[in-house]
């Protein structure tokens, strides 16, 4: 199964700063048996929205999952890019990221990640955290052999 990892990042894009989400990302994808690759935009709707269309129409990835830009800040705009970019939700998977990230912190209920279908692929906003991603990724990780299996039927 391929997957790739969407690190939002004004500071990374800029070049000010390591990001460290993305791979914590990509380590827990590459775990769990995922063919993963990496990439950073910036946080800009129009710009992550097109990266989510290339990703699932392009690149063919069966998953996409983007880190950063789920907060409350001006432009927190993952989750609106990626409402532009979806056919359908699958809210299960955000809501749940969002109750688990409750769980070990009470500013979690500000996570406003959202998750969808773009044909047959799966996007999933993780948190843009490393912490927030090893805390939700066990929630997330078990489901996705049978949501492949899912996405290839007619």
């Amino acid at each position: 199964m391929r997957a790739a990892v969407l690190t939002i990042s004004t500071t990374r894009a800029r070049g000010k700063g390591e990001d460290v989400s993305g791979p914590a990302l990509v380590e827990l994808c590459v775990a769990a048996g995922l063919e993963t690759t990496h990439e950073t935009v910036s946080d800009d709707r129009a710009a992550i929205t097109h990266a989510l269309i290339r990703l699932a129409d392009e690149a063919g990835m069966r998953f996409v999952f983007t880190t950063g830009g789920t907060g409350m800040t001006r432009d927190d705009v993952t989750p609106e890019a990626t409402l532009d970019a979806i056919d359908r939700e699958a809210p299960g998977f955000a809501e749940s990221i969002r109750q688990e990230s409750r769980r070990h912190l009470a500013l979690g209920i500000l996570q406003r990640g959202v998750s969808g279908l773009r044909g047959r692929t799966l996007i999933i906003n993780f948190p843009g955290s490393p912490k927030a991603i090893a805390e939700s990724w066990p929630v997330v990780e078990p489901t996705l052999r049978h949501a492949a299996e899912t996405l290839e039927r007619e």
